[in-house]
């Protein structure tokens, strides 16, 4: 074990969260956490999102942020996770334009 983090997520953007996911008809949602250095004026260090994809980076669109939180324990020794090798079959990424918030 590398670090042990919290993170705390409001009750409303659980619900936004589900009630995008049941629109969408998917199982689930991919969230991006980020951890910095140096912790913010409420002693939070981690922040998270929805995750993008590349075409959504690059087009700068607005992340739909999920909550904030802190790390309270490392040993320092943080690795990255490797990619096990896996087949997939290919799904069309058309999006249809909707007013939902990822």
């Amino acid at each position: 074990m590398s670090s042990l983090s919290s993170l705390y997520i409001k009750k409303e953007v659980l619900e936004t969260l589900l009630k995008v996911v049941n629109q969408k008809g998917e199982k689930g949602v991919d969230i991006t956490i980020s951890i910095n250095e140096e912790s913010n004026q409420y002693s939070q260090n981690i922040s998270s999102y929805v995750s993008q994809t590349k075409e959504q980076r690059e087009a700068k669109k607005e992340k739909f942020y999920v909550g904030n939180g802190k790390v309270f324990w490392t040993d320092g020794k943080i690795t990255l996770a490797t990619k096990k090798e896996e087949v997939h079959e290919a799904k069309p990424m058309t999006e249809p334009e909707s007013d939902l918030p990822f």
